[in-house]
């Protein structure tokens, strides 16, 4: 409840998840068949890159703005996004522009001021639902959705140190209740052990089908710094692989600080 994504809109781990959220919303829109997302931490929708908050981290500044700088073909279509949308978008705001008429966002947020702010972004919107309610409640009492098509976000804030533990009950029950489902959730990368344990658990969920794409600015040896991120995705769509690497590797590529160990790479933690 204490964190505020506006001191970190736009990092670089920001560019990972939405980069390959915007293959995936874009996947989904390859059936004609309308499809639900359902965002469980949705957050306040857009960011100010010239506040204060995003001023005092400075970390926009070695993701999204220099990204912008560098322009790497392979990120056309998520930094077309980003330019015309203005402020820097959060998640909900990237799946709202690439709904169609027929599709549906539900965003869940708790804290207070997020929530306002992402209601009043969305007030007068037919496809979008805002709720305050535990994005983890909503995998139970929101899925399946109507439309029987829908994608996933599970993105916390990772304050809680059991966070993984609920990252992989959350992922479960979302399965279990929408099996079909594309189902994708984010997280930190500081030091290996955690990863290697999410992975574990992710195995001994018995979910097929999983597989988890991973960018690291270093060598995750240090568990006081972020050293890189992952999105493990649940029934990735076809193509996923082969075509989300190179969108990595020329994310690392444009913001890169080619530490020691800086690599990008795709892991299937479950077959088919």
């Amino acid at each position: 409840m204490n964190y505020r994504h506006a001191f970190h809109a736009g990092n670089f781990a920001d560019c990972m998840k939405h980069a390959l959220l915007v293959w995936l919303l874009r996947a989904m829109a390859r059936k004609e068949k309308p499809f639900r997302v359902l965002d469980t931490h949705a957050g306040a929708g857009m960011y100010d890159l010239a506040s204060d908050p995003a001023r005092r981290t400075g970390e926009a500044e070695q993701g999204i703005l220099r990204l912008l700088g560098h322009k790497p073909p392979q990120l056309a279509d998520y930094l077309g996004l980003v330019e015309r949308l203005t402020l820097y978008p959060g998640s909900p705001v990237f799946a709202r522009a690439l709904l169609r008429d027929a599709d549906r966002l539900v965003c869940c947020e708790l804290h207070p001021e997020e929530h306002t702010s992402l209601r009043r972004r969305f007030a007068r919107d037919r496809h979008v639902s805002v709720h305050a309610r535990d994005g983890y409640e909503a995998l139970a009492a929101l899925l399946p959705p109507p439309q029987r098509r829908g994608l996933v976000l599970i993105d916390p804030p990772y304050e809680n140190p059991e966070e993984f533990d609920r990252v992989t009950n959350g992922l479960a029950t979302a399965h279990r209740r929408f099996p079909a489902g594309v189902l994708a959730a984010w997280y930190p990368v500081k030091h290996r052990a955690p990863v290697r344990a999410l992975h574990a658990a992710l195995r001994e969920t018995g979910i097929r089908d999983i597989v988890a794409a991973e960018f690291l600015l270093r060598e995750p040896v240090d568990p006081a710094r972020l050293n890189g991120c992952g999105l493990v995705v649940v029934n990735p769509p076809y193509r996923f692989e082969a075509e989300c690497e190179p969108l990595l590797n020329a994310l690392l590529g444009a913001i890169g600080n080619h530490e020691a160990g800086a690599r990008t790479g795709m892991e299937r933690i479950t077959d088919e």
